[in-house]
């Protein structure tokens, strides 16, 4: 699914991790990190994971009030003396919990047209500061939700004023080395490009083509979007939650602090929108996940973490216009029931029969379609159609009845129609033919 997905969607290279908490079960790559040179995307490509940034920063927060050294409850002033807007928005002070739940009622953006193209121009610390006082608030605090680049890169203010640190320093040491997170740097490392970093790609344009996109650095702003990462470290992170929520006590943080910043602190009066303290909020059907997407100017990524199955995924993308966290939660939907089921009844699952392996592979369903994906699977085989957003939803179970000849398993368990294999010379499947149709193998 992924490689067809890859293809399809015309996506330079992509990079996945899938977590179940302490086991890393699955990471790869397909497709280039450079489509001019032809390097590979893998598990130890770097990408700029953008605003999953904003989860560092946050962490780093929260182990300062930990220490007692700042309050969420403290306003801006109290540690950022500089910190003065043209214009408020209402009564009250905007607080450090405001920065972290996006409810601060600041603007989106400091005020520079640094998301704009082609130069990718962000500010520094010091152009950050000038502009500021000439920045009116948009809402007063605690009254809607604005995502807040600014606020974050706030955020990351306070930690190296209440730390008496630089701000790389402090994450460096206080976050990334404990936790092992060799690959992570809270800036892009430039001294990879060309070799682990991979290129970042526009957006798809009309002739079919995406366009790579100029190096950058988040500067000032990289507490809210500068960081670089891999699938792998990624995957660490979620790890590291997993472990402290059932462990307890601290590491890092303490279980109870991480668990705060995972439970809902803002809510819109429609519940479309829920936040964390720095952790994007999502409920769907009874189960609550957590994490955070990332979009730079050719990137895309996301973390996924669904705490209480303990199951992450990661998913990366050297292009814009990706739906990452799309693709997250549906590589979860893809894998967490087999996971789950796996880990009620250790033992119970069992390999696919070798002599299934042989039907594996692509087979085409033009011109009706794209592709059918066949996967040996226990007692037979299944298919997939691609390309598809949905696989969870489209899988088709076969059980091997006959000599290559297959029935689909309806919901019910009960059989349906057939679908026979036609072998070759060399004893692989040249086609399958099912309603009386033919589709041949591609690959």
């Amino acid at each position: 699914w992924l490689e067809g997905e890859h293809a399809y969607d015309q996506i330079p290279g992509i990079s996945v991790a899938i977590v179940h908490d302490q086991e890393l079960l699955w990471s790869g790559g397909f497709g280039a990190a450079d489509l001019a040179d032809g390097r590979p995307a893998a598990a130890d490509t770097l990408y700029s994971i953008c605003s999953i940034s904003k989860l560092f920063t946050s962490t780093a927060i929260m182990q300062l009030r930990d220490t007692g050294k700042v309050r969420l409850d403290d306003p801006l002033q109290k540690h950022l003396e500089w910190f003065q807007l043209k214009k408020t928005a209402g009564e009250g002070d905007v607080t450090i919990e405001g920065l972290l739940t996006h409810a601060s009622g600041l603007p989106r953006e400091s005020d520079y047209p640094y998301w704009s193209a082609p130069d990718f121009s962000f500010p520094t610390h010091e152009q950050i500061v000038k502009r500021l006082s000439q920045q009116d608030a948009l809402y007063p605090p605690e009254l809607h939700f604005q995502y807040s680049n600014l606020g974050l890169t706030l955020a990351g203010e306070i930690v190296a004023a209440a730390s008496g640190m630089p701000y790389t320093d402090y994450v460096q040491k206080k976050i990334l080395e404990p936790l092992g997170l060799v690959s992570t740097t809270p800036f892009m490392p430039e001294a990879q490009r060309g070799k682990r970093l991979a290129t970042g790609y526009s957006t798809l344009y009309r002739d079919g083509k995406r366009k790579p996109v100029p190096f950058f650095q988040g500067n000032g702003i990289a507490p809210a979007m500068g960081y670089a990462s891999t699938a792998e470290d990624l995957a660490r992170f979620a790890s590291w939650q997993f472990r402290l929520l059932k462990n307890g006590g601290a590491e890092v943080l303490k279980a109870t602090t991480l668990r705060e910043m995972h439970r809902v602190h803002w809510a819109e009066p429609d519940f479309e929108t829920i936040w964390g303290i720095g952790y994007a909020i999502d409920r769907e059907n009874n189960k609550l996940f957590v994490g955070h997407g990332g979009s730079c100017p050719g990137y895309r990524t996301a973390l996924l973490l669904m705490p209480e199955e303990r199951i992450a995924t990661v998913f990366m993308a050297n292009a814009q216009n990706v739906d990452a966290e799309g693709w997250a939660k549906k590589i979860y939907d893809l894998v967490a029931p087999a996971i789950l089921a796996a880990s009620k009844e250790p033992g119970k699952g069992k390999a696919p029969a070798a002599e299934l392996r042989r039907y594996a592979g692509t087979y085409s369903e033009q011109p009706w379609g794209g592709e059918v994906a066949v996967v040996p699977y226990e007692e037979g085989v299944i298919l997939l159609g691609l390309p598809t957003m949905e696989p969870a939803k489209e899988l088709m179970k076969f059980k091997l009845t006959g000599p290559d000849t297959f029935r689909r398993v309806r919901k019910d368990e009960t059989l349906g129609e057939e679908l026979v294999f036609e072998m070759g010379p060399d004893g692989k499947p040249v086609r399958f033919k099912r309603h009386s149709n033919y589709s041949p193998r591609i690959r």
